[in-house]
């Protein structure tokens, strides 16, 4: 059976706060990086899943991103999916919520 490998990136919806990511642009001006308007924390996730096609890997990395990796109140994600092997510069976001 197929492997692939995926990335899903979960990020704060823009209309909700970040204090931890407002606490680390402060530190980085403290430090003396300058410059910085806007800077928002998120998580990665990384995993491979074996599946028999592509269509099946994203469907049960949607149901996966939706009901457990992102809190769908106040979280967006995206999916990053490619056969595994290939490259992460091939693959493309194939999914949102």
């Amino acid at each position: 059976m197929p492997v692939y490998s995926a990335r899903v990136l979960v990020s704060l919806r823009p209309s909700v706060l970040d204090p931890a990511g407002e606490a680390t642009r402060s530190a980085a001006s403290r430090l003396g990086v300058e410059g910085i308007v806007k800077l928002r924390i998120g998580k990665a996730v990384e995993l491979e899943i074996e599946a028999p096609d592509l269509a099946t890997a994203r469907e049960r990395l949607s149901l996966l991103s939706d009901r457990l990796l992102a809190n769908a109140v106040i979280e967006n994600w995206t999916l990053e999916l490619a056969a595994s092997g290939e490259s992460s510069g091939t693959s493309s976001p194939v999914g949102e919520g």
